[in-house]
């Protein structure tokens, strides 16, 4: 599996603030039990609105954060099934590798 475009969309310290909010949101002007109104994210960061879209586009092509539209507002809320194939990707480089086997002289 190619993790590279979520790994490049979390790398980012603005993106992974908002995972961090969509995660555990604080109730917010438009909150919904299970997702977060765009503007919330524009409050949490102080960032303009075109920031924010260009942020949760890139996060959404990544397949980590989904949006919907409801009337003029944009809800967002991240899609665990793609954090647990990042974190299947990565698991084997928690095990340390097996030490090299001696020759026989």
């Amino acid at each position: 599996m190619d993790i590279n475009p979520q790994l490049k969309a979390l790398a980012d310290p603005a993106r992974l603030r908002i995972v961090e909010f969509l995660r555990q949101p604080d109730a917010g002007c438009c909150a919904q039990p299970d997702r977060v109104c765009a503007c919330d994210i524009e409050t949490l960061l102080g960032l303009s609105q075109p920031s924010i879209s260009h942020h949760m586009k890139i996060l959404t092509q990544a397949g980590l954060v989904s949006g919907e539209k409801r009337g003029r507002w944009m809800f967002y809320r991240l899609e665990p099934a793609a954090f647990a194939e990042v974190v299947a990707a990565l698991a084997p480089f928690s095990i340390p590798p097996a030490a090299p086997r001696a020759r026989a002289a």
